[in-house]
């Protein structure tokens, strides 16, 4: 990680670049396969789980473009074609699970991996299961998958018990 060093008895001046937050813009990311047409994200930060969402994205079928020096990513949602999330892509990612309702509101379904792998029982995704439940979504979970159906998604209110 880099630091900065400050020395005094000089006055400080210039600018220091800060990046997004990660965890803001995975949601942001797959929130763009609900778009259609095409949609720029500016300060978007150049990490690892960045690139394998943008992956996975392209893996679904939308058109991805960078400008990793200016911090944008570009994505076309108007092309996917898949609501299937690869195992190989979504498995080192927690985040991946953010795909599950934008991949089921276009297509009416969604396979995606569990996240990271993990075994059933207690699981990062319990609330995301929850707020697909009231909406009246069939979900079940085999061979590592949640699998995810639904007809005409309805209007709920969704109380959760933390944030």
């Amino acid at each position: 990680m880099d630091k900065i060093i400050v020395s005094g008895g000089v006055v400080l001046d210039g600018e220091v670049r800060i990046s997004g937050a990660k965890n803001a813009v995975l949601p942001i990311l797959c929130a763009t396969l609900l778009a259609d047409e095409p949609v720029e994200i500016a300060n978007v930060p150049h990490l690892h789980d960045v690139r394998t969402t943008a992956r996975l994205l392209g893996g679904l079928g939308a058109g991805i473009g960078h400008d990793q020096a200016a911090g944008i990513v570009r994505v076309d949602p108007s092309t996917v074609d898949s609501h299937l999330a690869p195992y190989e892509l979504v498995r080192t990612m927690r985040a991946s699970v953010l795909v599950l309702g934008p991949l089921l509101a276009r297509h009416g379904a969604a396979e995606v991996s569990l996240p990271g792998g993990c075994a059933i029982g207690s699981r990062p995704v319990d609330l995301h299961f929850k707020a697909l439940g009231a909406l009246c979504v069939e979900i079940v979970v085999e061979h590592g998958f949640i699998k995810a159906r639904a007809g005409r998604l309805r209007v709920v209110h969704v109380n959760f018990e933390m944030v």
